[in-house]
């Protein structure tokens, strides 16, 4: 397994650079990755702090989009399928505030699969929520510091051989 959660580190790292220079800026990392579960940390940083010594929201949003929306990525890759994603809205519940390294957790692998194979089937983009909960372990254990529902846009095709 840290093979593969290395090249999904990578990959991360990749996609960040080349597309989303921001998400590389906050120093996300990949620490937990299987079929339905996709663990990000982020780090407690002059990069991702705000004004108070938390989080800032911003940062916050970043780690809530990957969580919710990598495992698309690497779910896509692994069935040789082209897959578009976005998200149409976002909802955010900040509950505490995190002042050390955060977690954001998504287990909605199932969700994910569902949605490929339903854009797959009718060609349609597939529209479903997606739900991501900030944790702040080494000072909160699993108490949530925040939680968000973002709406997953996915349309997939396969790719042309």
């Amino acid at each position: 397994m840290a093979t593969s959660l290395r090249k999904a580190n990578w990959g991360l790292k990749l996609f960040a650079w080349r597309y989303i220079p921001l998400i590389g800026f906050c120093s996300p990392n990949i620490v937990r990755m299987d079929s339905k579960t996709l663990e990000v940390t982020m780090p407690h940083s002059w990069r991702t702090k705000n004004h108070l010594g938390s989080i800032y929201f911003g940062a916050l949003a970043i780690g809530a989009d990957l969580a919710g929306a990598f495992l698309v990525f690497s779910k896509a890759k692994a069935r040789g399928v082209n897959a578009n994603f976005a998200f149409k809205d976002v909802t955010g519940h900040f509950l505490k505030r995190p002042e050390a390294t955060v977690h954001f957790t998504s287990h909605d692998g199932d969700i994910i699969d569902a949605m490929i194979d339903a854009s797959l089937a009718t060609g349609e983009r597939i529209n479903k929520p997606v739900s991501v909960v900030v944790t702040c372990p080494s000072l909160h254990g699993d108490e949530p510091m925040a939680t968000f529902t973002l709406t997953l846009s996915v349309k997939a095709k396969k790719k042309k051989s």
